[in-house]
């Protein structure tokens, strides 16, 4: 059997320095990719990965999906096997009703086993995790699943560190694509964990801007929602990445989740022409929804609105009932 980057997943070769997977002694357990990775911050896009359904071998194994409380999709894999949501990256909001988000998760994603909020980054949870999946998997072998960059490596990183005496560790990254095949770590004799390819969707945000962007978006510490009173012909910009112009509707509240490092300015349609290059279109938001845009956060608008959003053709916002 072909031995894989312990890191990655991708298989290790030493007869191409060009191709993917090389290292110097095949007797080495990381990439030359990884390697760079972790010690010195480098990385080097060298392999297109994405997650497919043939990544899980059998349809009876438990599956761990990991979505990202701040970055949530509109639909989810659709994924037979017996599932358990989990939704990390809970420490970047505070202040939060926990059962009320479960609830709203549950009707915003339904048919899962069991539903958990967790954090990788502050080991919210994870004792309780271990609980569930000892619990519900039905053989030693339990999948990871789930979008590129909700965390998946980094929570079972922290898994094994805490709960096994396993050494290995996942590489992570704030880019797309790092994981590039199945993974397996021992947690216990009779548990075993398999990281899977994260899968890119094309509507995210973080999929058309640098890296430079995609470690500002991917900021670790906890955000601070900041909320604007808006009336009809004023706009509120995020950076260089959308603009979002009130069309019409009463005065209004709009709450902003995003990454501290994006910097948010509001003006009057007039004094600002930012952003106008970018693709547009007019939404009817509903009440109390939440506009979101994948990689970039979500704005919470209290009452019905008419809105003229400008973004990256490629970006798929969606609305949602408000989570929060």
């Amino acid at each position: 059997m072909a031995k894989k980057c312990l890191g990655c997943g991708i298989e290790l070769q030493t007869t191409n320095v060009k191709l993917p997977g090389y290292i110097l002694d095949i007797n080495t357990d990381y990439c030359t990719r990884c390697f760079r990775l972790k010690h010195y911050g480098e990385y080097k896009s060298e392999v297109t990965a994405n997650f497919d359904m043939k990544n899980i071998k059998n349809k009876k194994d438990l599956v761990i999906y990991v979505i990202d409380i701040i970055n949530l999709t509109e639909k989810l894999l659709d994924i037979k096997n017996p599932k358990i949501l989990v939704i990390n990256k809970t420490d970047l909001l505070t202040n939060i009703n926990k059962e009320h988000l479960i609830q709203k998760f549950k009707k915003i994603y339904p048919n899962f086993l069991d539903y958990i909020l967790v954090s990788a980054n502050t080991n919210f949870n994870l004792d309780k995790l271990i609980e569930k999946i000892k619990e519900y998997k039905t053989s030693k072998n339990v999948y990871i699943v789930g979008n590129s960059n909700v965390g998946k490596s980094s929570l079972i990183n922290k898994l094994v560190s805490c709960y096994s005496k396993n050494l290995s560790t996942l590489t992570i990254s704030p880019l797309p694509g790092t994981t590039v095949g199945n993974i397996k770590l021992n947690l216990e004799e009779d548990l075993v964990l398999i990281d899977t390819p994260g899968y890119i969707s094309n509507g995210n945000i973080l999929n058309y801007v640098d890296l430079k962007d995609m470690k500002k978006l991917n900021s670790k510490k906890a955000y601070k929602p900041k909320t604007y009173q808006l009336k009809e012909n004023q706009t509120i910009i995020l950076d260089d990445y959308m603009r979002l112009d009130y069309i019409s509707g009463e005065k209004n509240s709009f709450t902003i989740y995003t990454s501290l490092n994006v910097k948010i300015e509001r003006f009057s349609f007039l004094k600002s022409n930012r952003c106008k290059n970018y693709y547009s279109y007019e939404v009817e938001i509903p009440d109390n929804s939440d506009f979101v845009i994948p990689g970039l956060g979500f704005i919470k608008i209290r009452d019905k609105a008419k809105v003229k959003v400008y973004i990256n053709v490629n970006v798929k916002a969606f609305v949602r009932e408000s989570i929060i």
